[in-house]
């Protein structure tokens, strides 16, 4: 040990020396110094490079394993190697190569490959000639013994950096250890080399990239791929039988004694080697010693973890045999241990079943219960947001009532007095209704008529409009309202403001910008408007006002407590009770009013077959049988069925004949007939039931499902050919008294079940008949704390058998009406009033005598005739203007001063399909009305 480092001495102070020696060459006789900084250079790289690779190569062999010399080496004396010592003197004069000395010779790259062949193996004759040749530097022959010896030094400092060794310079002196044979033992064409002069390769990139390529899938969870094996002879090549080495064969013995001073390296890369061949039951293997060697360099991230298997493999010169013996399916299991890592997998395969399976099991445990936690939270708030607003509609209804109270006391005083009325349209029908009815905001402003209470000079209006209004309607119904002033289109006559234009105002909630296609009702835009609703308290702020909606929702009481102002109107719980077909019927019973033979609040089939055949067994002479839904509205809910379609109708006719009136009411003699009925029914209605508004329900099986979703009646069509219906609107004051505001004969269409207009006043029904029923019907509302506009619905026909007039009250209408709406116009536009008692409408009207100066005013008997649903779809195509122009160049206008005419209501400046019109005369005759109906048929 001793020895070496001062042979590594040695040769430092030689590379010192001859650094020193080089700078003082000079160049021919002129004194330069030849510039040879780069030689220079490269010395010192070397010398550093040989000292820090000593103290790596002192540091790896700590932890290398020391193989003992044979027992024959023991008395052989260690070589000394003596000092190579250059004579610099006998360098020659280099002046006469200087011109031979190129460009590229000077480079630092050039010279630093020269000076490491010539520190490497300075003795060897190619090293010598190039030092000769390219430097013009002839160096001195040494012993040749001394120049192996110094090669060798050269080698052995070499060594740790090419198999990739790490140590430390503080622990070579104790530590360093070197394994060597004397050279008897080796064999005669290994002479000029030692056999502590390994002959390893360096690590190739074939290795490198073989230990990190990719891998295919094995069948023992191994991640293999073909490796790339360069094709080469293998001098040191040995054999593996079934996994095991033969430590005396003399292949392993040469292998071994080759490459003995990283031996080290190697056992563990064997003991690897043998384990997996063992363990894949391989039965030959043949091991290239270059390639094992060179897999040990290359595998640079120690022994504590297990070599890669591709890598391993690839040391095999017969590594394709070997490769797909391992790759075969259940080799692993036929090795070495393979019942044990059978179980083992097969248990780790339950294992991680079992724990995959707790693992989803405590998965969907968690997941369950954050769901649990999270609709427990989210039931929790909306408990607590339901509940508060249950104690906020609570507070709200009890102010309602509060307020209604005190409307109901006050009542006599406040209509004698100066007032405001908010005039709310809403139609607060069901979410679903309103979806479905297309324009649902113009439906809303059909009754924009209710501007003409104004005629009354103690009345202010406030008019929520749904939709924003142009110019030129409002600019229409400025001139309309001016009493004294004549509207023809928009012709204006006045020559002063009438006080009515003053008295009213239009406002347009500022959420019918944000809900554009959410189809909510008035009331609802209104309570999510806090400016308008700011105004309308600025406007009626020390007044006395109160509010008129429509048909009634929730939000109405909202917007009523938000201003601290009464409705006149039922609350909106009752309002849905009694609103619908069978509340009607009860109501229409209760007052002992005659109705329809029918049943209501049918929910279920059974339940409509048995109770029409019920009643068309106990109805033989009815032809027609009606089923209405309890929420639809304007004919919409309605189909019929002719029972002429009906094959026993014949029968059960003879046999209501046969046995007589009187008998026939016996329930015995009618079950055969109720029986045959029942059996006939459902195919009776499958086929011949239809509904009268096809564009809402286009067949009787969409209008069944709806029909008993929502419950309905079945009722009887009049029993004949003459049939009259007319509309009563009733005012049931909050004071207790019953008013009549309107009534008129309604127009039908061809089917007889869609009211077109009516005709104001009715005359089909005898004044005080009509004044007996709707006082009946009103006390009866009352009684059921409904207060408010209602309107009530009629049928009137002769009766076949006695010829008497019987009167069915056949629907109503807890809202304020169309015909309503529109009366108020026509009375605003003629200055009459209606005479309920007399069912009369008197309006006065000039009338002047030839001779006489004076104008003598009489009251002469109108019939007027209203229209608030005219649709026709080429009205769009016209602006109001326009339209008013044409009607002007045919005739068509309202005359103020001789009280006849027409004037029509306007109701959107976008669409402009809809519009309403009230044509009046002296005397009803059919050919005016014909003339009305033949100007808006020009469009079509």
């Amino acid at each position: 040990m001793s020895d070496l480092l001062k042979n590594e001495e040695i040769v430092q102070d030689d590379l010192r020396q001859l650094r020193c020696s080089l700078q003082k060459i000079t160049v021919g006789g002129g004194g330069r110094t030849l510039d040879i900084q780069a030689l220079d250079n490269a010395i010192r790289k070397t010398e550093s490079s040989i000292r820090k690779r000593a103290e790596d190569y002192l540091e790896t062999v700590n932890k290398q394993l020391l193989v003992l010399p044979s027992i024959e080496e023991l008395n052989k004396k260690t070589v000394k190697i003596p000092k190579w010592k250059p004579a610099l003197e006998s360098i020659p004069d280099v002046h006469q190569q200087r011109e031979g000395l190129a460009g590229p010779l000077l480079g630092e790259k050039h010279k630093s490959a020269v000076a490491m062949h010539l520190l490497c193996n300075p003795a060897h004759p190619n090293n010598r000639a190039i030092m000769h040749t390219k430097c013009g530097l002839s160096l001195p022959d040494v012993h040749k013994r001394s120049t192996n010896a110094v090669s060798n030094m050269m080698m052995n400092l070499r060594l740790p950096v090419t198999l990739g060794l790490i140590g430390s310079r503080s622990s070579r002196v104790k530590q360093l250890r070197w394994k060597t044979k004397p050279e008897s033992t080796c064999s005669k064409d290994r002479e000029c080399t030692p056999l502590w002069v390994t002959k390893t390769p360096p690590p190739s990139t074939t290795s490198k990239s073989v230990d990190h390529g990719s891998m295919n899938k094995g069948n023992n969870g191994l991640i293999l791929k073909s490796p790339q094996v360069p094709v080469n002879i293998s001098k040191f090549p040995f054999t593996i039988i079934n996994g095991r080495i033969n430590p005396m064969a003399v292949d392993f013995c040469h292998f071994k004694q080759s490459f003995s001073l990283c031996w080290s390296s190697v056992v563990y890369a064997l003991e690897a080697l043998e384990k997996l061949l063992r363990e894949f039951g391989v039965p030959l293997a043949k091991v290239s010693g270059e390639r094992l060697v060179e897999f040990c360099h290359g595998w640079d991230n120690g022994w504590n973890k297990s070599p890669p298997v591709i890598s391993l493999l690839s040391v095999l010169e017969n590594w394709e045999e070997v490769f797909n013996l391992v790759l075969r399916p259940g080799q692993r299991y036929k090795g070495e241990g393979g019942i044990e890592a059978a179980a083992i997998h097969i248990q780790s395969c339950w294992r991680r079943y079992v724990a995959r399976t707790a693992y989803l099991r405590y998965c969907r445990r968690k997941w369950a219960a954050g769901t649990i936690a999270i609709s427990w939270l989210m039931h929790a708030q909306m408990r607590r947001v339901r509940k508060a607003l249950q104690v906020r509609r609570f507070r709200q209804l009890e102010n309602y009532r509060s307020r209604a109270q005190h409307l109901a006391a006050n009542w006599k005083h406040i209509q004698s007095s100066k007032r405001t009325i908010i005039h709310i349209p809403s139609l607060g029908y069901s979410q679903n209704q309103r979806l479905n009815l297309k324009g649902f905001d113009i439906l809303q402003n059909i009754q924009i008529s209710r501007l003409c209470d104004v005629r009354d000079e103690n009345v202010e209006v406030i008019y929520i409009c749904p939709r924003h209004l142009g110019e030129d309607i409002l600019h229409y119904y400025t001139s309309l309202l001016k009493c004294d002033g004549a509207t023809d289109g928009f012709d204006t006559r006045t020559t002063e403001s009438s006080s009515s234009i003053r008295r009213f105002i239009i406002l347009t909630p500022e959420a019918v910008d944000y809900f554009p296609t959410h189809s909510m009702c008035l009331s609802t835009l209104l309570k999510y408007s806090p400016r308008t609703l700011k105004r309308i308290r600025n406007l009626i702020q020390g007044k006395q006002a109160y509010i008129v909606g429509g048909v009634a929702h929730v939000d109405d009481l909202a917007v009523a407590d938000e201003l601290g102002l009464p409705i006149l109107g039922p609350e909106p719980a009752i309002a849905q009770l009694y609103s619908t077909k069978s509340g009607g019927r009860r109501i229409f019973t209760g007052a002992e009013v005659e109705v329809p033979p029918g049943q209501g609040d049918i929910y279920s089939l059974n339940q409509l077959h048995e109770t029409l055949a019920e009643l068309m067994t106990q109805n033989t002479d009815v032809q027609r049988w009606l089923f209405k839904m309890d929420s639809e509205h304007g004919g919409r809910g309605i189909a019929y069925c002719d029972v002429c379609h009906l094959s026993c109708y014949n029968w059960a006719l003879q046999e209501c004949h046969r046995y007589g009136p009187e008998l026939w009411n016996t329930k015995w003699i009618q079950e055969s007939v109720l029986l045959r009925y029942l059996d006939e029914i459902p195919e009776w209605l499958a086929r011949n039931a239809r509904p009268t508004k096809t564009s809402c329900y286009p067949n009787w099986a969409c209008f069944l499902k709806t029909f008993l979703r929502q419950g309905g009646v079945v009722e009887a069509y009049p029993p004949s050919d003459s049939i009259t219906c007319l509309t009563v609107d009733l005012l049931l004051e909050p004071g207790g008294e019953v008013t009549m505001l309107s009534c008129g004969d309604q127009l039908h269409s061809s089917c007889h079940l869609e009211a077109l207009g009516s005709t104001v006043p009715q005359t089909s029904v005898h004044p005080e008949t009509l004044q007996s029923i709707y006082m009946r019907v009103g006390q009866a509302c009352r009684q059921r704390l409904i207060v408010g506009y209602v309107s009530l619905d009629l049928a009137t026909f002769l009766n076949r058998n006695t010829m008497e007039q019987k009167v069915w009250a056949i629907d109503l209408d807890l809202t304020y009406s169309d015909q309503l709406a529109m009366t108020q116009m026509l009375l605003m536009m003629t200055g009459g009033t209606l005479n309920c008692r007399t069912g009369c409408l008197e309006v006065p009207v000039p009338i002047r005598e030839k001779y006489c100066e004076h104008q003598i005013v009489a009251k002469v008997p109108f019939y007027i005739f209203i229209g608030s649903h005219l649709f026709h779809s080429n009205l769009s195509m016209l602006y109001h203007y326009v339209f008013f122009k044409m009607c002007k160049a045919h005739g068509i206008g309202f005359n103020i001063k001789v009280k006849q005419g027409t004037v029509f209501a306007l109701y959107d400046s976008s669409e402009r399909c809809s519009i309403g019109m009230m044509q009046s005369r002296v005397y009803f005759q059919e050919k005016n009305i014909q003339c009305t109906f033949r100007f808006v048929s020009l469009f079509k």
